[in-house]
């Protein structure tokens, strides 16, 4: 995610420039046929563009509000899965530490930052839907790192699981549940050797059971897209807005220099001023897109990779350690 103060001017014309192209060259058609070949029945009246505007800023506006919320919602999995682990590592270092059983404390913690990794592992995975593959955010994509782009699974979970789980879990479809699984076979086996009793039994499953819902309430965000009917309706409708807008204006820019000393030459404001209004409606449903995967990878998403650290740094300090990992710092303000 973005992490500075907002965005520059700059910025997001860079980000949009190719689509600024694209509005410049709809703006120079009609203006100079209308001019230069006197084809005055190209100009539209206003009125019919600018109630088709008022509709796409509604349906622009419903798409930005619900991409909105799929993002908060992934912000507050995430939340719920710092505080989960938190509370999940003082209960096995306690229930243990009581029993005389610190030995087994390690290996779930460590397992526990195996299954953050693989985890954020598979929610980085791309979908057909997610806009990672467009060329304005692959070029601001080289602005930072994405670590679950260049690093290796079985690279990372080699420092946290032993060989024998390694080698299991790799054969698994979705690691992170069998890893959770893994987990909660381990407790039940100090239960059974009468290390933790059933009252524990039940708090530390509870816990398990809060991270299996976090992980399926991740899945079901990534693995179902803004529905597709109401992203193609909004992207038909503004493709037609942002077609439509410089024939609507060519009359109305044409008569604005008469009697002044801009007469004649008026008509080439259509240009600009065409530009600006297209560009605002774009660049909005491209701000509404960007939000709609939280987990795709792109500078506007939750930075599960930091907050996977973030809960690592925590649990490995309740073991005592010393040589904690570093904090994942904004690489040009991104956070990942």
């Amino acid at each position: 995610m973005h992490a500075g103060k907002r965005y520059s001017l700059y910025e997001f014309i860079r980000w949009t420039r190719r689509d600024i192209y694209r509005l410049t060259i709809l703006a120079i058609i009609p203006t100079v046929l209308y001019h230069y070949f006197k084809l005055t029945f190209l100009s539209i009246s206003w009125v019919p563009i600018a109630l088709l505007g008022t509709a796409i800023s509604f349906i622009i506006g419903f798409k930005n509000n619900a991409s909105y919320s799929r993002l908060w919602e992934a912000r507050q999995i995430y939340g719920g899965i710092i505080n989960s682990s938190r509370a999940f590592g003082v209960m096995i270092r306690d229930f243990l530490a009581s029993t005389n059983r610190k030995e087994d404390i390690a290996p779930i913690f460590y397992r526990h930052f195996a299954w953050l990794t693989a985890l954020r592992f598979q929610l980085r995975e791309p979908r057909v839907w997610e806009n990672m593959t467009e060329a304005s955010n692959v070029e601001y994509a080289r602005l930072y790192h994405i670590a679950e782009r260049t690093d290796k699974l079985e690279e990372v979970l080699t420092q946290y699981l032993t060989e024998e789980e390694l080698l299991y879990i790799l054969k698994k479809k979705n690691k992170a549940t069998q890893i959770m699984a893994l987990q909660s076979a381990h407790i039940n086996k100090l239960v059974a050797e009468g290390t933790l009793s059933e009252l524990h039994l039940q708090q530390l499953q509870g816990a398990i059971t809060a991270f299996y819902d976090h992980q399926g309430r991740a899945e079901r965000i990534k693995n179902f897209p803004y529905p597709r009917n109401f992203s193609s309706i909004a992207t038909i409708m503004l493709n037609l807005f942002v077609v439509l807008v410089p024939y609507g204006l060519l009359n109305e820019f044409n008569k604005l220099g008469n009697g002044t000393l801009i007469e004649g030459y008026s008509i080439w404001l259509n240009i600009p001023f065409a530009i600006l209004l297209t560009w605002v409606f774009d660049t909005l449903d491209t701000v509404g897109e960007s939000s709609a995967n939280p987990f795709e990878g792109s500078s506007n998403d939750v930075p599960i990779t930091n907050i996977s650290r973030t809960i690592e740094i925590d649990m490995r300090d309740m073991l005592d350690e010393e040589n904690l990992p570093q904090v994942i710092a904004p690489e040009n303000s991104i956070l990942m």
